[in-house]
């Protein structure tokens, strides 16, 4: 995953807002563009409770962004980017799968189910009283999808 070469032919069933990114999953290929990724690893962050739901600086943006499309940060530009370096092995020793693993799931799940929702293949609802959303076929009341647990990374997150 990363900058790459833009994929050459899309399917109906591939999710494109760009070419910037490229994350290859199973037999799918979603591209994204600078923007759309960052939002999308930015939201899987808070997602994971690895930091508080709060406008990031562009240099925190940018550091989540290198975890997520390459697995580490090799130059911290923030303060979040020193936080993750220096726990990187706590980081990524706290769940069965690393902290990139995780971020790069929720960036396809979220594409995923966005192409579907806007492809008709899935319909959306939201019951208040759980506060989470559920997706179901068109034609099929029982729910095909629903917004999955995730761990959390709360023990480590960045505060700063």
């Amino acid at each position: 995953m990363g900058h790459t070469e833009p994929p050459t032919e899309h399917s109906e069933f591939e999710y494109v807002s760009g070419d910037d990114y490229v994350v290859e999953f199973l037999d799918y290929r979603y591209g994204f563009s600078h923007t759309d990724f960052e939002q999308r690893v930015t939201a899987a962050a808070v997602r994971l409770e690895l930091i508080p739901p709060r406008d990031l600086t562009a240099n925190e943006t940018a550091d989540l962004v290198e975890l997520a499309s390459a697995g580490r940060v090799d130059h911290p530009r923030s303060r979040l980017g020193r936080h993750l370096v220096a726990n990187a092995g706590r980081l990524d020793s706290l769940h069965g799968d690393t902290l990139a693993y995780w971020l790069r799931k929720l960036v396809f799940r979220g594409a995923w189910l966005d192409h579907r929702l806007k492809s008709g293949l899935l319909d959306i609802t939201f019951d208040e009283g759980a506060g989470r959303f559920s997706y179901r076929m068109p034609t099929d009341q029982t729910p095909v999808v629903d917004v999955a647990p995730v761990p959390s990374w709360a023990p480590l997150r960045f505060t700063g």
